[in-house]
This record gives C-alpha cells, sequence and structure tokens, in this order.
C-alpha cells in the first residue's frame, strides 16, 4: 500500500497543480501520468544502458536515439523553467505521442498507444508550475511496478465521484488471486471489458512472463500473439484508455486491444464467442434505459442493472469452454428480482458455475463499502455445474476500515512465503490477518488430483471453504449467498443462575449503603 511519506508527496503535487489552474481531478491524473510515463521511459532506457555495460553487448531496444538525449528526463530536469518547458511541451510530448507508431522493435503503425495519445494535450500551464511538479516528481522512485499502481489507486481515490462512476482500482492484491486462480496460458485471449487503467491486464502479462515466459518468446509469431492479440480491453473514457495504453506499454505489452467502447450499450456481435478469459471488476451502481442497452445482452436476461448486464456481456463474449472471474456485489449472489434468479439460474444450469469467494465490506473502502464477491464460471452452455465451491473471506490483509493499514509484519509475510513453498499448514495467526494464501492453495487443491480434490469437496460447512451440491442450490431457487449454506458452530456459554445473581446485587448494594454512610459521617 502507499506510505504515509508518498501520500503527502502526491498531495503537495496535487495543490501544485490545482493552484496553477488544472482543476479538473481527472485532467491532473492525466497530466501526472505523462510525466510519469515520461520519467520512467528514462529509467528504462537506464537500465538496459547498464545492462549493455555489464554485458558489453549494444543497447536493446533503446528508446531514445541518436541526438534525443536532451529528451530524457535525467538531463531535462535540471534545466531552467523556461528551457524545461519548451523543451517538454514541442519535443518531448511530441516524442511520448508517436512512440506507438514507429515501425520495428519499438512499436507498429497504427498500434492501440498511439490511437489514444493523439489526442492527448499537454495543459501544464506555466513554465513555474512545470518546474515544481517535476522537481517534486523527481523524488518518487517508479521502478517498482508496485509503486506505479499505488500512484494511481491513490489518485484516483482523490476524484470525489469514485464512488458512484466506478473509476476507482481494483485492490492489486484482489486483482492478483483472480489472475492466480484462472491461472491464464498463452493460447488464452484475454478480455476486461471495463478496463480502466487496465490493472487486470497487467496483472495477466505479468503472470504469462513468470510462468509461460519461454513459450511467449518460442519465435517471432508467439512474440507478435503476445504483444498484439492476447490482451483486449474496452472503456468508454478516453483518458482511462490513454492511461490504460501507456501502463501496458510500460509493463512491456507493445500493442494491445485497447479501445473505446460503451460495453453494455453497443451490440458485441463482432467479438461474440472471441474469449478464453474474462477478467473484471465492471461498474456495480447504476441502471440503464432498456433503449440504451445493446439489444443482445436483453435477449440474455431482460434488466436495467448494470451489474446483471455486464454478467450477460460476459457470457456473450465467451467462447464456449472459456472461463471467468469477475467481481460483483453481493446482491447478485441473492437478489429476488426476476432478472437476478433468472441470471443465476443460467449460471448455474445453463453453464458451469466453479466457485464463489464472498469478500469482506471494507476491501474497496475508502472509495466504496458495499459487500463484494468474486465468482467464477466458465461457459458450456450445456450445463455442468455439479458443486459450487465457496470460500468465506474475513481478512485480506489490510484493515477493513477507510485507513487500510497493512496487517500482514515482516516476521508473518516470511512465514506465509515459506508454507506457500513447502505446503505446510499455515500459521494460524495468519488468517486474522489475511485468508488470501489460503483461498488460492484451497482453489488449488480442489482443481487437483482426485484425492486432493475430495478432501476438498468434503470440507465441513463451518469451515472457511466448502462445497454445495447443485441440488440443494437449486432446492434454495439458486440463492447463491454463502449464509445461506454456511453452519454456524455455537459455543456453550455457562450463566449464573438467578439467585446467584440476585445474592451477588444485595451483596453490591450494602457495600454501598455502608460507603455512603461513612461518607456522610465525614461531612457531618
Amino acid at each position: 500500500m502507499i506510505t504515509g511519506e508518498l501520500k503527502s508527496k502526491v498531495d503537495r503535487i496535487w495543490d501544485t497543480m490545482w493552484s496553477g489552474g488544472i482543476s479538473n481531478p481527472l485532467s491532473v491524473i492525466e497530466q501526472l501520468t505523462y510525466l510519469l510515463f515520461i520519467k520512467r521511459l528514462d529509467e528504462l532506457q537506464t537500465l538496459r544502458e547498464n545492462k549493455a555495460a555489464r554485458t558489453g553487448k549494444p543497447v536493446e531496444e533503446p528508446i531514445f536515439g541518436p541526438g534525443q538525449d536532451h529528451l530524457r528526463w535525467s538531463r531535462f530536469k535540471d534545466t531552467a523553467p523556461e528551457a524545461m518547458f519548451v523543451t517538454v511541451r514541442d519535443e518531448v510530448f511530441p516524442f511520448m505521442k508517436q512512440l506507438g507508431t514507429r515501425n520495428g522493435e519499438r512499436g507498429t503503425e497504427n498500434s492501440t498507444y498511439s490511437h489514444h495519445m493523439k489526442d492527448a494535450l499537454f495543459m501544464m500551464p506555466t513554465p513555474r508550475v512545470l518546474a515544481n511538479v517535476v522537481d517534486q516528481l523527481d523524488g518518487i522512485e517508479m521502478v517498482d511496478s508496485d509503486t506505479k499502481g499505488d500512484l494511481y489507486e491513490y489518485m484516483l481515490g482523490k476524484i470525489a465521484s469514485a464512488g458512484q462512476n466506478g473509476q476507482f482500482r481494483t485492490p492489486r492484491h484482489i486483482i492478483q488471486l483472480m489472475v492466480d486462480m484462472t491461472a491464464p496460458v498463452p493460447k488464452d485471449v484475454i478480455c476486461d471489458p471495463a478496463c480502466g487503467t487496465a490493472g487486470f491486464l497487467i496483472a495477466a502479462s505479468e503472470y504469462l512472463r513468470r510462468h509461460h515466459d519461454s513459450a511467449i518468446h518460442q519465435n517471432e509469431e508467439s512474440r507478435r500473439r503476445f504483444n498484439s492479440g492476447t490482451f483486449h480491453g474496452y472503456d468508454f473514457d478516453s483518458t482511462m484508455l490513454r492511461i490504460g495504453s501507456m501502463n501496458m506499454l510500460l509493463h512491456g505489452v507493445e500493442n494491445p486491444d485497447i479501445r473505446y467502447r460503451d460495453s453494455l450499450a453497443q451490440s458485441t456481435e463482432d467479438d461474440a464467442g472471441r474469449f478464453t478469459l474474462i477478467l473484471a471488476n465492471p461498474p456495480f451502481a447504476g441502471s440503464l434505459d432498456f433503449e440504451s442497452t445493446a439489444k443482445d445482452l436483453q435477449q440474455i436476461v431482460r434488466t436495467r442493472k448494470t451489474e446483471l448486464l455486464f454478467i450477460a456481456l460476459f457470457l456473450r463474449l465467451l467462447q464456449t469452454g472459456g472461463r471467468a472471474a469477475v467481481i460483483v456485489p453481493d446482491g447478485v449472489l441473492f437478489g429476488s428480482s426476476n432478472a437476478h434468479k433468472a441470471l443465476r439460474r443460467i449460471l448455474v444450469e445453463e453453464q458451469k458455475l466453479d466457485g464463489i469467494v464472498s469478500m469482506p465490506s471494507g476491501v474497496f473502502k475508502p472509495y466504496a463499502g458495499v459487500s463484494t464477491a468474486i465468482i467464477f464460471f466458465t461457459k458450456t452452455n450445456s450445463g455442468g455445474t455439479d458443486n459450487v465451491w465457496f470460500y468465506d473471506m474475513q481478512a485480506d490483509g489490510f484493515s477493513l476500515d477507510d485507513k487500510r493499514t497493512p496487517q500482514v509484519n515482516a516476521e508473518l509475510g516470511r512465514r506465509i512465503a515459506e508454507c506457500e513453498k513447502t505446503g505446510a499448514s499455515f500459521p494460524p495467526e495468519m488468517h486474522k490477518a489475511t485468508d488470501v494464501p489460503d483461498v488460492l492453495r484451497r482453489w488449488r487443491a480442489l482443481k487437483a488430483e482426485p484425492g486432493t480434490r475430495t478432501a476438498e469437496l468434503n470440507r465441513k460447512r463451518t469451515e472457511k471453504s466448502f462445497c454445495v451440491p447443485v441440488s440443494e442450490i437449486r432446492a434454495h431457487d439458486y440463492d447463491l449467498s454463502i449464509n445461506r449454506y454456511k453452519e454456524v458452530e455455537y459455543e456453550a456459554v455457562e450463566h449464573e443462575s438467578p439467585k446467584a445473581i440476585l445474592e451477588r446485587l444485595a451483596k453490591l448494594e450494602d457495600e454501598i449503603a455502608k460507603g455512603r454512610k461513612e461518607l456522610e459521617g465525614m461531612l457531618k
């Protein structure tokens, strides 16, 4: 999570831009993202130069060519404000915008990045404001990808309407959990129809690099497929599309398919049955008019609720055998409207509902306090649900208040990591801090060989995870709330008899009366 020191730095930068005349919060984020992107380009070039110096080989894929050294952050940051302003406005910013239009190793013609960046505007009002912001940003290290994510999360949290328009970032550890549980492979075609800053797509790309790097770089065709054919994202906010495109490029995906689309309003006919994996946290709150909703979605479920329409969209976009991991508000699991019930019946009876992870209500604080769950399903169009796996997550590694303070200290983190590596039992105190490692272990056990799977299927309903047969879900009218099926163990508590309590009260009253008489005597 972002530290107090980093928060203070961002707050000071924000105030500098605000007082300089950039009053739209999203414009502040956009301009800061451009500068962070420029700074990161210089850091990447430095890393490649250092590697070349160690190996004695030429710099691989240089970002800045001959005669472009003055465009690097480390060069222009020390120039006078007026000179810096002219350099950044007239040279650095145009250079950044056309990065993706180059042929060759660094990009392709008409890339997604260049498409979204063509309308980008440099909005820094004065040389003084630019110099001040550059000076403050220079103190923020961007080598760690987590820092970039934390910065986005904190900056987006400063938008007053974040909880209403859905423009807040899914916590990184929840994204990572969903990616780890779906375990992408190189042949997957991955989509996030409400991609925002592309957090899910970036996490999926990093997973593929960690686990399938040799397959990705097997030949030119596999590399091209990874860079241009694997990752797809939609959003109807052009600023988010630019930020997402820059984010993907910084993480080494050169030409993802990130494009403008109002996912619920536009027909999905062109992309129907195209994707093998969907990872998403779509906007929850909201209702749409029937007239403004794509007709092919209304054919699946007739509703105005955006959370239900998005699930219908996912079913439309997935190919048969494709799988999805999506975050939904708890109301989707137990809502009593005809549309809620119809959609749950479709997931259980016509598709394969694999599992539901119930998350604590504080996961999205301070942006929203709504209770949410992650649902996992596979599109089969022929049923296949036999047992639905439930997990009752009660801690996610951070406090569940607005501060979201980390609950896993260094020592506990080390012990958890060791248990993950060896397969040993997790320390008992782990569950008070986080259930995330256990969620992943239990899910993998469910997907493992028959013996391990049987053990997971037979867990008691008083435990964190358990399975419910489809016949029981059917009998409960497709209610998917975990509380419907979880059994609670009550501890027997012995109370004193009423006679003993009354005797104790009488004794206390006598002591009070005696003390009062002594006090009255002292006053006389």
